[in-house]
């Protein structure tokens, strides 16, 4: 039996979610070229309690249990990406990174940039007090729509949604400030490879006050890495990620 077809037994009754909000769920799904077998299970995701407490006599339910799946969900998904992608990371510097990755406001700022606020379906109280520009209820939203996904499409599409959002933002240095990567990169040189690391700043881009920085690395004289930041520190760090990354699949090759 799939995990959307048990959740279904003993459902809730429908919610009625009207044209436009309908249409706003469809652009979400089509940004990620996803689709939702069963919409209500969607639309749960999206609801909060606040709604519910207002709407009792229809016995709808709110996005909790769908959250705390989500939440178990989500943790798996980004250790085995981490556990795969950084092949010299340490346990320790797995679990700090996914400390960091999973977070509150890690999950919220994703879900304001993707636009899970207006589609949050909330009480009136909840609506007026700005809840749907609160960090935890949209850390929540984020949480329960994968779930919601987990339980409708399964684990492919997880790792589909989540490679356009929690991934992508791994690997474009998002977290540089919490990993240090040219500690790493140094460990790893030494214990796989032979030679000097050596960083430059390739070029400076932008106003004084906006200034991006673009770094090389390059280990034994060979170029292995080059990434951006809003400093130099930032630039070197993330062009260490990227050569660790690069030379970790060499070293799994061979």
């Amino acid at each position: 039996m799939k995990p959307s077809q048990e959740y279904r037994q003993g459902r809730n009754k429908r919610l009625h979610v009207d044209k436009d909000h309908v249409q706003k769920f469809r652009t979400l799904l089509n940004r990620f070229q996803l689709h939702f077998t069963d919409d209500q299970l969607l639309y749960q995701a999206f609801t909060h309690s606040s709604y519910v407490n207002e709407k009792r006599h229809r016995d709808y339910k709110d996005n909790e249990r769908l959250e705390f799946l989500g939440d178990a969900v989500l943790e798996l998904s980004v250790s085995q990406y981490l556990f795969r992608r950084f092949q010299a990371m340490q346990e320790g510097q797995m679990t700090k990174l996914r400390a960091a990755v999973v977070c509150e406001p890690s999950l919220a700022d994703l879900a304001h940039q993707y636009d899970f606020g207006p589609l949050i379906f909330l009480g009136k109280g909840e609506d007026k007090t700005g809840g749907r520009k609160r960090p935890s209820m949209l850390a929540d939203v984020f949480e329960a729509f994968v779930g919601a996904l987990y339980l409708d499409q399964g684990m492919d599409a997880v790792h589909s949604f989540l490679e356009d959002t929690v991934y992508r933002k791994i690997e474009n240095g998002s977290y540089t400030d919490v990993m240090d990567f040219k500690s790493q990169l140094q460990e790893f040189v030494q214990r796989f490879f032979s030679g000097a690391i050596t960083y430059e700043i390739a070029s400076e881009q932008g106003p004084a006050h906006s200034r991006e920085f673009i770094a090389r690395v390059f280990v034994g004289g060979d170029h292995q890495g080059e990434g951006s930041g809003k400093t130099k520190k930032a630039a070197e760090q993330h062009a260490a990620q990227n050569a660790l990354m690069r030379l970790s699949a060499e070293e799994v090759r061979e």
